[in-house]
């Protein structure tokens, strides 16, 4: 690979990389000294890593963001991290991309599924390709990384290329498959990013999850992590007398099955998860998720110019936010975190100065009436209707008992006496265009037990926040939808009592969000909403 720069550029990372390299040092070579400030954690013994810093693909877009994220790294000189990231940019999104492009060649080729260098040339044409070769090696030249981080990436693409020419001769892109294809993306990014540090003078290394210890289900494209993950990784990253320090860097999103031993991944923002998962595991006090915004906002700022970060959440309230749309955090990622203990702070890699968002345990509820309003879109709704529901004992359970058979998510459920009316999130899959076979299979299982309307395009919107005070913000949600016009068709308060979902049609659901989040963020008693501000 070429190393070739021109020279006011060379001269612009040189200075850089100096500064950086500064604030490095400090960090590489912190030692455990009698100021029990350095790295003393919440337990009894110190520990080598005394954080989690996780940073998603926006963060690490390209060449001069890993240069902003290492200087972030390293301007905690009291602290040794441990650096989880995901794939660089929409990195991840051009693999998938990349694996629908070599199944659309394999429809236009007819051959006998022998592999030639024609073929090879195909895949290695393709634009998603490309692109994926393009910025991890313009990214390692601008970097300057070691020829030999160069030659290692350059592997990782050669094995790219041979799996998606696999794809294309087979004709098939099963599950397993796709989470091979798409682990390249966090492979590339975490060993360039070791190799930018140890240029610059901080001792770092790369891990794949695995070597790590993550130990997954074998459900492709949305694995559980297995509890023994915890031991394995708190062992791996003991702490070792005759080791010099180092920074590990580790891959996000990714482990590997249980039985099958292949590469699995944690479903679509599955780093989070990686990151508290390692912050539980070691004890830590703090896992730090940076983003690209300024920590969990009380709406989303595309919907709503005036939504502003929300300063303190409990672990439920955060939950209930990923999971009905806010997707700021995976909903997985803060089940680590409740068992542990540990708190997560939600930080903005553009404006580190902001204080962000912090996740913990409990906080003063007194004062809190809505934490934050969520939009949740492409919501199918079924009516479930059947007049031998009435007094039969186990229709419920067999209504779930073939979402659970399909593999479909139920997000929020209403019974009468002779109805359930349940929301099914958009599946947990990579791609949208197996959206209608599945749901086509729902409503033929449904209809064997009870007549099924389906409703389309709908849309959830949910009240997050101190719900102990249920009826003072019905009241004031359904003035709101009063006074615009809106009909709410079915309404849920979930067991966590963090959450009231509120199901409207689709169109209206950005008009609904404004006039919600102006009632209880910016009305004449928004005092009575804010967040312990």
């Amino acid at each position: 690979m070429a190393m070739a720069h021109g020279g006011r550029g060379r001269v612009v990372r040189k200075a850089q990389a100096s500064q950086v390299r500064r604030r490095c040092t400090s960090v590489a070579s912190a030692t455990e000294q009698t100021d029990a400030r350095a790295l003393v954690q919440p337990g009894t013994r110190r520990k080598a890593v005394s954080v989690v810093m996780k940073f998603g693909g926006s963060s690490v877009a390209d060449a001069e963001r890993m240069m902003e994220v290492a200087d972030i790294v390293c301007s905690f000189p009291n602290h040794r991290p441990c650096v989880v990231l995901s794939a660089m940019g929409k990195t991840t999104n051009l693999l998938l991309q990349a694996g629908e492009d070599a199944l659309m060649l394999a429809e236009r080729r007819e051959g006998d599924g022998k592999l030639t260098h024609e073929k090879v040339r195909d895949v290695e044409d393709l634009d998603s390709v490309k692109e994926i070769v393009r910025l991890h090696r313009h990214t390692c030249n601008e970097l300057g990384v070691d020829r030999t981080i160069s030659r290692e990436v350059d592997l990782l693409m050669d094995e790219l290329v041979q799996l998606l020419t696999g794809i294309m001769l087979m004709d098939e892109l099963t599950p397993r498959t796709r989470d091979k294809l798409v682990s390249f993306g966090e492979r590339m990014s975490t060993r360039i990013f070791a190799g930018y540090l140890n240029r610059v003078g901080v001792k770092a290394k790369q891990f794949d999850a695995w070597k790590l210890g993550f130990v997954t289900t074998d459900d492709f494209t949305n694995a559980d992590i297995l509890p023994e993950t915890y031991a394995n990784v708190a062992e791996a990253l003991e702490p070792q007398e005759d080791v010099e320090p180092y920074l590990p860097i580790v891959t996000g999103f990714l482990g590997r099955g249980k039985e099958s031993r292949a590469v699995t991944t944690l479903g679509r923002g599955g780093s989070d998860l990686t990151a508290t998962v390692i912050g539980a595991a070691l004890g830590l006090e703090e896992v730090q998720v940076w983003k690209d915004v300024d920590g969990i906002l009380t709406s989303d700022p595309r919907l709503v110019v005036g939504a502003y970060p929300v300063p303190f959440l409990t672990y439920d309230e955060a939950t209930e936010l990923a999971y009905f749309g806010a997707t700021v955090l995976h909903p997985q990622s803060m089940r680590p975190a409740q068992r542990s203990g540990v708190n997560v702070r939600v930080k903005n890699s553009y404006n580190r100065d902001a204080p962000g968002t912090v996740i913990a345990r409990d906080r003063d509820m007194k004062e809190s009436l809505l934490t934050s309003i969520v939009l949740k879109k492409d919501v199918t709704m079924f009516d479930i209707v059947s007049s031998r529901m009435l007094g039969q004992v186990g229709f419920l359970s067999r209504v779930f008992s073939i979402c659970e058979r399909l593999g479909v998510s139920v997000d929020v459920v209403a019974t009468s006496e002779v109805s359930v009316s349940l929301t099914l999130d958009p599946a947990k899959l990579w791609s949208r265009d197996l959206i209608p076979l599945e749901l086509d299979a729902l409503v033929n299982e449904f209809r064997n037990i009870a007549r099924v309307n389906v409703h389309r395009d709908r849309c959830i919107i949910s009240l997050i926040g101190n719900v102990d005070r249920t009826s003072e913000i019905l009241q004031r949600a359904f003035t709101v939808f009063v006074r615009e016009g809106i009909n709410v068709q079915m309404m849920s308060q979930g067991a966590s009592k963090t959450n009231i979902a509120l199901l409207v049609n689709s169109a209206e659901g950005p008009v609904c969000v404004r006039a919600l989040h102006d009632e209880f963020f910016r009305g004449p008693s928004a005092h009575t909403t804010r967040n312990g501000a």
